[in-house]
C-alpha cells in the first residue's frame, strides 16, 4: 500500500524527522491563500499523487510570487502523470539546498533483513545513479536483532558527511527513520532528496513510504490512509471472493486451480507468444457461483479477448467442474470465447458434457494454450 508525500511527512515529523513547512490544498485558490499565510517569498507546488517522476512530468513548480502559485496550482491540479490524475497539491516552503542525498530502508530478501541505502547522488536522477554508477549508492543490511545503536547510525552517517554536526543530525535521522520504518510495518521509507541548506541543517524534503498490505489489520491509522487505485479494488475484490488475483497487461484470461498451475499456466501463454491477462488462483471449488465471481472479475477487464480455464481434477472431479461451467454459463452474458482444458479425475466426462456446448474443449494443456493465443 502506498501513501501521499504529505501523509508520509505527517508521519515523519510524528517521529521527530524534520521536514519543510508545507499546506495541503485541494483547489487554486486554497493554494493562493496558503502562500498568503506563509508570507514565504518563495514556494514550491507539487502535485501530490502516488507514482514517481512528478518532477520531470511538470507536477513541481518553484513559486516566486502570488500570481505564480495561483498560476502553478490550476495548471498541475487536473494534469495527468502516469495515468494518475492530481487532485490534491501542497504548497511547500522553498529552502535554501546546498547539496542533496538519498537514504531508504527497504526490505531486501537477499539479505533477509531491511536494508538501508544511502547515496551523496539524491534527487531526480537516483535510478540512473543506481544503473550507472552502483558504486555510488551504500547498502547495509540491518540486523533486526540489534537495530541501529547510535554507534551504528554515526558509522553509517560518516559515509556521507564529515562534519561533526551534520554527522549528529544523520545518524539521529537514520534511527527516527528506522524506528518508522519498523513500527509502520512498512516496506519502504524513502527520503529522496534530504538536502543539506546552506545554513547547514539537514532536512527531508521529499517522503516516500509504502507498508506490507499483510499487516494493515495491525495498523488501522496506516489503513485509514488507503486510496486503493482501480486494480487494487479489483484485487480486493477478488481477496473477498477467495481468489488469489494479480492483474497483468495481457489479453489472455486466466482462470485456473492451484498457484503452481497458474504460473506454468502464464509462463506457457508467454512461451507460445500470447500474453495473459492476469493470475487468477480460484482453488479447488467446482461451486458454479465461485465461477460466475471469476468470470466477472475477468470481464471487468476490457483487454481480455479470450479466457482460458485450465483446470487439473485431483481431489476435485473434472464432471463436477463442467457441471459447474455450465451452470455458471447459463447466468454469463458474453460473447468472449472460453477454452477449457480439464484433466484428472473423471476428466472424460468432463469433457463429454461440454462437447457441442459454447466451451473450445482441449485434451492437454499446449493445446489449450493453442487455442487461446491464436483465437
Amino acid at each position: 500500500m502506498k501513501i501521499h508525500e504529505y501523509q508520509a511527512k505527517n508521519l515523519f515529523s510524528s517521529y521527530g524527522i524534520p521536514v519543510e513547512k508545507y499546506v495541503l490544498c485541494n483547489l487554486a485558490g486554497e493554494a493562493t491563500k496558503a502562500y498568503d499565510d506563509m508570507a514565504m517569498p518563495r514556494v514550491v507546488v507539487k502535485a501530490q499523487v502516488l507514482t514517481g517522476g512528478r518532477g520531470k512530468a511538470g507536477g513541481v513548480k518553484l513559486a516566486k510570487s502570488r500570481d505564480d502559485v495561483t498560476l502553478y496550482a490550476g495548471s498541475i491540479l487536473g494534469m495527468t502523470i502516469k495515468e494518475y490524475t492530481v487532485e490534491k497539491i501542497i504548497v511547500s516552503e522553498a529552502v535554501n539546498i546546498s547539496s542533496e542525498y538519498y537514504v531508504s530502508f527497504a526490505i531486501d530478501r537477499n539479505s533477509k533483513s531491511a536494508i538501508l541505502m544511502m547515496s551523496a547522488e539524491g534527487g531526480m536522477d537516483i535510478e540512473e545513479v543506481a544503473a550507472t554508477t552502483p558504486e555510488k549508492i551504500y547498502k547495509f543490511p540491518i540486523d533486526p536483532l540489534i537495530g541501529i545503536p547510535g554507534y551504528l547510525a554515526r558509522k553509517f552517517a560518516f559515509y556521507l558527511f564529515k562534519d561533526v554536526a551534520q554527522v549528529n543530525q544523520m545518524a539521529s535521522i537514520l534511527q527516527k527513520l528506522y524506528k518508522l520504518f519498523v513500527d509502520k510495518d512498512a516496506s519502504l521509507a524513502e527520503i529522496n532528496p534530504l538536502v543539506l541548506t546552506g545554513e547547514g541543517n539537514l532536512i527531508a524534503i521529499d517522503a516516500k513510504m509504502t507498508f506490507d498490505d499483510n499487516a494493515l489489520y495491525r495498523q488501522p491509522q496506516i489503513h485509514a490512509l488507503f486510496e486503493p487505485t482501480e486494480a487494487e479494488k479489483v484485487e480486493a475484490y477478488a481477496k473477498e471472493k477467495g481468489f488469489s488475483f494479480v492483474h497483468l497487461e495481457g489479453e489472455i484470461g486466466c482462470m485456473v486451480n492451484g498457484a503452481g498451475l497458474a504460473m506454468a499456466t502464464m509462463d506457457m501463454i508467454k512461451l507460445y507468444g500470447g500474453r495473459p491477462a492476469n493470475f487468477l488462483d480460484i482453488g479447488g471449488s467446482s461451486n458454479p457461483n465461485k465461477v460466475i465471481d471469476a468470470m466477472n472479475l475477468l470481464l471487468k477487464d476490457p483487454d481480455v479477448k479470450v479466457v482460458l480455464i485450465n483446470i487439473f481434477g485431483g481431489i476435485t472431479r473434472c464432471d463436477d467442474v463442467a457441471s459447474g461451467l455450465l451452470t455458471a454459463f447459463n447466468q454469463i452474458e458474453t460473447d468472449i470465447p472460453v477454452v477449457v482444458r480439464l484433466t484428472g479425475t473423471n476428466e472424460r466426462e468432463g469433457r463429454e458434457m461440454l462437447k457441442g456446448t459454447r466451451f473450445k474443449v482441449a485434451e492437454t494443456m499446449s493445446e489449450a494454450v493453442h487455442m487461446a493465443v491464436n483465437n
